[in-house]
């Protein structure tokens, strides 16, 4: 059963071009077999998420219901275990939308990734009618003033965490039938908000950057992109800035930091001091509002901040050893600054055509709308994820206490009907879930594919990881990425490959990271820079980059494997170039 689960869902010979791009940031690892459930499945056997993503193309208006498989994921399927992502339907959405084509989809989505196929016209990707539809959603883009039904999603999100039930309380069954309702009732929609908003934010960018472009300034449109402000994945960094000024201020929290990570929640909470109290309070509130963000934070199996505290503390043991010059919120409203004054300036640089200065006043302000409202809409749905994870890990700590399960997250390892199952018969359940998780623990340690061409090629092609060898990058040499944030700096490379333990990261140094979830942006704020395996325009790393104002480069091909730790390195954020000057 979890061979046959691993080998994943049906190809699209309509649709055939798939890529891990963007979706490796959501998913990094396999996706287990709960998460499959609830994102990839709704009771009726459809998949939630992409029905969520086809509701956000009908919305937008690029395609049709009857342009999908209604039997078959289109958008959104699973090979070797890995989520990827149909590249073919986003081009598709590129030739159709006005100003769009696929090329620019690519230089949106893929960041400067080998060994991407070009694109071939299909008969029907071109469509006068889906066109006009797509137009006249831009003009809203470029017109509204806000995003209300988002921030309602986000009121009832947060409803949700203040009426959290006593789970203690439940019984087994009642804890499942909790979860999986309220995933039933709102992922479809939030995760179409998701898609619909952070598609759409594609268009103000693309019009700052042709401008830029067509002034001759194209190192600009990254300016123009920043310092935003009201990014709800760059709110938690911020916050954690003034938690770790609270730990440089105070004797005791020093103390009990210097004594290392291990246990150092508990140190805290017995500290009985007035500054300690009050961290402690301040903590606790923090662990409120954020607390479902971490690592792969889609899996409801992963840690977050609040189920691992020390996790969130580890990024305020960096940041409590940076000076005040670190600041955020500063750097935040220096970009906003120069943001502000670029605009001013650009817009009267093309007073001699009016249309196209309309047009890019028009997207400067709606670039503060849909990017920022591009993390919220996420937002909203990593904390309905989370309410979900805190039902599971209940009902996974009385399964470990009736010998059903080896782990705590075991629950990761069986589907919503087996979870029923096994309650009425658990017999010879552990061995099962002991099996599939050895089979997920040996497909993690694959390297997938990028991208994928009509059917994937068989698992016992796929390389372990770490049979990889590549070159390093030599004194005076560089490696070519996307810029991210404008700036330049040096410093040490520090290669962090897990943000579980990010101590080898002192200030100043660069972070060299495979990708980054949230639970890697935080460890932005102390580093002089930051350098990402992957990522594109409009990911998360660099969208939270402008907000921090850390000169960032992504797509950064194999800067993990590549950047020797330790090596000095220069960072330009502008032109998306990594050297190294010293190793």
């Amino acid at each position: 059963m979890a061979e046959q689960y691993f080998l994943g869902t049906e190809t699209s010979e309509r649709y055939p071009l798939w890529t891990r791009a963007n979706v490796g940031e959501v998913f990094p690892d396999p996706v287990a077999m709960s998460s499959f459930d609830f994102a990839f499945y709704n009771a009726d056997g459809i998949r939630m998420s992409e029905l969520g993503w086809r509701d956000a193309y009908a919305r937008i208006g690029a395609f049709t219901e009857d342009e999908f498989d209604p039997d078959n994921t289109v958008i959104l399927g699973v090979f070797g275990g890995y989520a990827y992502l149909n590249a073919s339907v986003m081009r598709i959405f590129g030739e159709r939308a006005p100003g769009l084509s696929a090329a620019a989809i690519d230089a949106q989505f893929f960041g400067t990734q080998p060994g991407i196929p070009d694109y071939e016209p299909h008969p029907d990707d071109a469509s006068p009618e889906a066109e006009a539809r797509i137009g006249a959603t831009f003009g809203w883009v470029l017109t509204t003033d806000g995003l209300p039904e988002v921030l309602a999603d986000e009121e009832m999100v947060d409803a949700l965490r203040a009426d959290r039930p006593d789970f203690g309380a439940m019984g087994d069954v009642e804890l499942l039938d909790w979860a999986e309702q309220i995933l039933d009732q709102h992922l479809r929609h939030l995760f179409s908000q998701h898609l619909f908003v952070t598609s759409l934010a594609t268009l103000p960018a693309g019009i700052v950057t042709d401008v830029c472009a067509a002034l001759g300034r194209p190192q600009d449109a990254l300016k123009l992109l920043a310092g935003l402000g009201d990014v709800a994945s760059a709110a938690p960094s911020l916050a954690m800035w003034d938690l770790g000024r609270r730990v440089a201020a105070v004797d005791s929290l020093v103390e009990a930091f210097d004594v290392g990570l291990d246990g150092l929640e508990g140190r805290l909470r017995a500290l009985d001091d007035e500054g300690a109290r009050g961290f402690v309070e301040a903590f606790d509130e923090f662990l409120y509002a954020y607390g479902c963000r971490g690592p792969n934070e889609w899996e409801t199996s992963c840690p977050t901040w609040e189920t691992e505290p020390n996790l969130a503390l580890a990024a305020i043991d960096r940041m409590r050893l940076s000076p005040e010059s670190a600041d955020p919120v500063g750097r935040q409203t220096g970009m906003a600054v120069e943001r502000e004054r670029l605009g001013t300036e650009m817009v009267g640089m093309l007073a001699a055509d009016p249309e196209t200065q309309g047009q890019f006043g028009a997207a400067l302000g709606s670039a503060g709308i849909f990017m920022p409202g591009r993390e919220r809409t996420k937002t909203n749905c990593i904390k309905l994820v989370h309410e979900a994870r805190m039902a599971y890990l209940e009902f996974g700590r009385r399964m470990v206490e009736q010998g059903v399960f080896p782990e705590v997250t075991s629950f990761a390892m069986v589907t919503f009907a087996e979870g029923r199952d096994l309650l009425d018969d658990p017999t010879g359940w552990r061995e099962v879930i002991e099996e599939r998780q050895a089979v997920f623990d040996e497909v993690r340690e694959l390297q997938e594919p990028f991208v994928i061409v009509g059917d994937p090629p068989p698992l016992s092609t796929w390389p372990r990881r770490d049979a990889i060898q590549v070159d390093p990058v030599g004194v005076g040499e560089s490696i070519q990425g996307v810029p991210g944030c404008p700036g330049v700096s040096q410093g040490r490379a520090r290669v962090i490959l897990d943000s579980h333990d990010p101590t080898d990261l002192e200030p100043g140094d660069v972070l060299v990271a495979p990708l980054t979830d949230p639970s890697w942006t935080p460890l932005f704020v102390p580093a002089a820079g930051v350098v990402v395996d992957v990522g594109a325009p409009l990911s998360h790393a660099i969208i939270v980059s402008r907000e921090l104002g850390i000169p960032c480069v992504v797509s950064a091909i194999d800067a993990t494997k590549r950047i020797p730790d330790g090596a000095l390195v220069e960072v330009n954020g502008e032109t998306g170039v990594v050297t190294v000057l010293e190793v």
